[in-house]
């Protein structure tokens, strides 16, 4: 509901912080001036009391003065035993008396509130009864009425307390919370002018309010990576378009010169050409979109797999070029999903087959909490130095690895995608001669999983 009518978390917290504080106010106030009332009733009881200590031994001694000392008492009138007024404070000379009551049975003392036509307020008097020879005589102590506050300085200082401590308590909040959330305005402000020109931007980190300053760093850490997608993103499109664009060059070459000089063509050469440029397009097309998809991070199947059964499998099913060396343990078992790991592992013989020599090495081994497997190839090899590039998508390091080859350029980027979502790594490992494709996958524990279980 407090939302609806202010809408500012700032103006919240400070309309709930001053009614906390109003509230707090009022409980201890309240307690204070039942206190106070406490107080202040004990000290008229002892007034009423220290008359009675002062009036009664007067009338039993006798004889009683007619006028009597007042103290601290509003007034004080003793009846006799006819009910005459035989003395009095000054302010009751000549009066009736001021009540008639007095206490029942056995009782000596009660106590009644009058408040008397013509007074300017209520009074409580005390009525004792003195038993004398001569009867009982009726003593009358009348002192202010006190109320339950108090006093009406005690009521005027809690009014006053409470009103300055809960405006300081308000100002004090809504200080604060105007100086937390300034930081949190900035990283507004500065996140409303950032646009895909200006991903260079970054948010103000505060030097206090942790909480404050862990958002803005989180923000910043969120802008780097933007800022590095969208980097990958716009080379990847241009590289993407370039690709693209070379096949569908060549094509449209061979096309127009068939047109011009069809006596002259080899239309089924340039059938072939052509079709190879559409091959070549339709598999950058089916990469493009692999990592399209790898790149939202799809849930992936987990079957327990025997990768060196699935590296074998593999291995036969395929036409050889070259000189297949297998070494192929089994009972190196993984949590993955097969048709990716397939797929990783056709890439790796795909780029193996275009550049090996004579000959493929292909092993599969359990190594601690790993399994790995090694494509190698007897080719040219890898500069160390571009080990890490070959992985980025349309990347060719030199001429001996290059279109000439075949490919796309993407198949390793799509190798290397499919090990992370496996939490495993492709790396390239120093090898005597070509290159040698390390894949490394979290071992799968049949007695630990079955204990988990």
């Amino acid at each position: 509901m407090l939302s609806r009518y202010l809408p500012s978390f700032r103006a919240r917290r400070t309309v709930a912080t001053a009614a906390l504080a109003a509230f707090m106010c009022l409980g201890c106030g309240l307690l204070f001036l039942l206190f106070a009332g406490g107080r202040e009733a004990d000290l008229s009881h002892a007034r009423v009391t220290d008359a009675w200590n002062r009036v009664v031994p007067l009338i039993r001694e006798g004889p009683l003065p007619p006028v009597l000392y007042r103290g601290e008492v509003e007034a004080i009138q003793v009846l006799d035993a006819r009910g005459r007024v035989a003395a009095s404070t000054p302010g009751l000379i000549g009066k009736p008396p001021i009540a008639t009551f007095r206490a029942a049975d056995r009782n000596v003392r009660t106590t009644r509130v009058l408040c008397p036509r013509g007074s300017a307020g209520c009074v409580t008097v005390a009525s004792y009864k003195v038993y004398q020879p001569q009867g009982v005589w009726l003593l009358y102590v009348a002192v202010p009425e006190v109320p339950w506050y108090g006093t009406a300085t005690d009521l005027l200082l809690v009014i006053g307390i409470s009103v300055i401590v809960t405006i300081m308590t308000t100002a004090w909040s809504f200080r604060n919370l105007t100086k937390a959330m300034a930081p949190v305005n900035a990283i507004r402000a500065e996140l409303g002018e950032i646009t895909l020109t200006a991903l260079d931007r970054r948010v103000p980190v505060p030097v206090n309010y942790q909480e404050i300053r862990l958002l803005a760093e989180t923000v910043n850490d969120t802008l780097d990576r933007l800022e590095s997608a969208s980097t990958r993103l716009r080379r990847f499109t241009a590289d993407a378009s370039h690709e693209l664009r070379t096949p569908i060059t060549a094509m449209r070459a061979h096309l127009e010169e068939a047109l011009l000089y069809p006596q002259d063509t080899d239309w089924p050469t340039m059938t072939h050409a052509v079709l190879a440029g559409v091959d070549l397009l339709q598999v950058t097309a089916a990469d493009l979109l692999t990592l399209t998809h790898l790149d939202a991070r799809p849930l992936l199947r987990h079957d327990v797999t025997d990768l060196g059964r699935l590296a074998s499998a593999e291995l036969k099913r395929r036409p050889r070029q070259h000189k297949i060396v297998e070494d192929l343990a089994e009972g190196a078992h993984v949590k993955c999903d097969r048709l990716r790991i397939t797929r990783l592992l056709c890439n790796l013989l795909d780029n193996a087959e275009r550049h090996a020599a004579s000959r493929i090495t292909v092993s599969v081994r359990a190594e601690g909490t790993s399994v790995i497997m090694e494509v190698a190839d007897d080719g040219p090899g890898i500069p160390a130095e571009h080990r890490e590039m070959v992985f980025d998508r349309f990347t060719r390091v030199d001429t001996a690895r290059d279109r000439g080859a075949g490919g796309t350029g993407l198949g390793l980027a799509i190798a290397k995608e499919i090990a992370e979502a496996h939490e495993g790594a492709l790396t390239i490992k120093d090898s005597e001669r070509g290159a040698c494709f390390v894949l490394r996958l979290p071992a799968y524990d049949a007695c630990h999983s079955v204990q988990m279980g």
